[in-house]
């Protein structure tokens, strides 16, 4: 897997390095890991997002208007592990700030780690989705998500943010030629808005075919391919990996 998306990463930096080097395909798997999760938090743990806070500030209101279906107490939960995941995120890009790819590196196998356990939490559980077990798998997520939304956004690598589309969409629309803007990479944010959609779609045929650990362990195993190809790919002088001015 960490091979393939090596190559894949070769293969979309140009002759002359790009100043993102191999970050947008490594940037894509992760939008895709982004699709799976909140597929997963969505369909499994009770009507709650881990990666989609906007999601939850609206459930979050719902529910305490008294909306059925809806927990205030997940939604809570969940941005609050998502905030703590984001502040180890931004202390990631403090410490690595010199180096984009140590940064990609350390980040993705910190949220491996986080879906280790979220796949043994729910291969424990033998299907069974306690209240120990929904709010477990949540704070692990919503962990994972924030810290993944944290390095993105030091990342820098435009229209990748890996976990809100919101933006991205509106600007398809609000600088393209018919608006009488520049049209500035539409295809990178087509391909990240299509990239969100098939993780969304393959984690809900995964959840009705399959057990919630299986879906996990794919997370798991995309998770620890980035990190170990953005590990193969960061030679220390690479231009792609500076920080950006």
């Amino acid at each position: 897997m960490y091979r393939m998306l090596a190559d894949a990463a070769r293969t979309m930096v140009p002759p002359k390095e790009d100043r993102h080097g191999p970050l947008p395909p490594l940037m894509l798997t992760l939008t895709f890991v982004t699709g799976l999760v909140d597929a997963v938090s969505y369909l499994s743990l009770g009507h709650v997002f881990v990666a989609n806070m906007t999601g939850n500030v609206v459930f979050l209101g719902f529910a305490l208007a008294g909306a059925q279906g809806l927990s205030a107490s997940a939604s809570v939960v969940s941005m609050t592990s998502f905030l703590a995941g984001a502040l180890a995120g931004g202390r990631f890009g403090t410490r690595f700030a010199a180096h984009r790819g140590r940064l990609l590196t350390v980040a993705t196998a910190l949220q491996a780690v986080l879906v280790a356990a979220a796949v043994l939490t729910a291969a424990a559980s033998d299907g069974r989705m306690t209240t120990t077990v929904q709010y477990t798998l949540i704070v692990l997520l919503g962990l994972c998500m924030g810290t993944q939304n944290a390095v993105a956004r030091r990342l820098g690598v435009p229209d990748l943010t890996t976990t809100v589309l919101t933006l991205t969409l509106t600007g398809l629309a609000a600088d393209s030629t018919r608006a009488g803007g520049p049209a500035p990479r539409p295809g990178r944010r087509i391909l990240s808005v299509l990239v969100m959609f098939l993780g969304a779609l393959a984690g809900g045929l995964l959840l009705s075919h399959a057990e919630l650990a299986l879906t996990l362990g794919l997370v798991l195993l995309l998770l620890a391919a980035t990190s170990i190809a953005a590990h193969r790919l960061s030679a220390p002088d690479a231009a792609w990996a500076r920080p950006l001015q």
